[in-house]
């Protein structure tokens, strides 16, 4: 797929830079959490680096759009134009429902969601109760460096 030449979709929020969402723990809650997360097998780290971090200013909403010269947001909104064109496409030839494109919301280390509090640790993830994918674009560092899987 030549996705440079793919429309682009307007379904994404940019939150890159608002931080985790800014839970408020004491001393002792982060012990707790950092054990947790042991327990779970997550590197604490990733949460307790979340915690604590600024929240957008209410009222205030993330940029909807990918800014200009980053190609790797670029490359997720084609990859999502794709998608929407082709899943409309395939409603409207017979299933009889309306398609409802997913929104993206690319974020950095971590997330606030309506299914709680989300972390790069676990990749990208869908959230049914707001019907957001969120993707913090590390991912695709990890892929390659982690993984040994290069490429778009």
């Amino acid at each position: 797929m030549r996705w440079q030449l793919g429309r682009r979709s307007s379904n994404i929020e940019d939150r890159r830079g608002f931080g985790g969402g800014g839970i408020a723990l004491g001393g002792g809650g982060m012990v707790l959490l950092a054990i947790v997360a042991m327990f779970m097998g997550v590197d604490p780290s990733v949460i307790l680096n979340g915690i604590g971090q600024p929240q957008a200013p209410s009222g205030a909403e993330a940029p909807s759009s990918v800014p200009e010269g980053d190609e790797q947001a670029d490359f997720v909104a084609a990859i999502l134009g794709d998608t929407e064109d082709t899943w409309q496409q395939i409603f409207s030839q017979g299933l009889g429902t309306p398609y409802e494109p997913p929104h993206l919301v690319l974020f950095t280390e971590a997330v606030q969601s309506a299914c709680g509090f989300g972390s790069a640790a676990v990749g990208p993830f869908y959230c049914p109760a707001d019907r957001k994918v969120y993707l913090d674009l590390s991912f695709f560092r990890d892929l390659d460096q982690r993984f040994g899987a290069p490429g778009d």
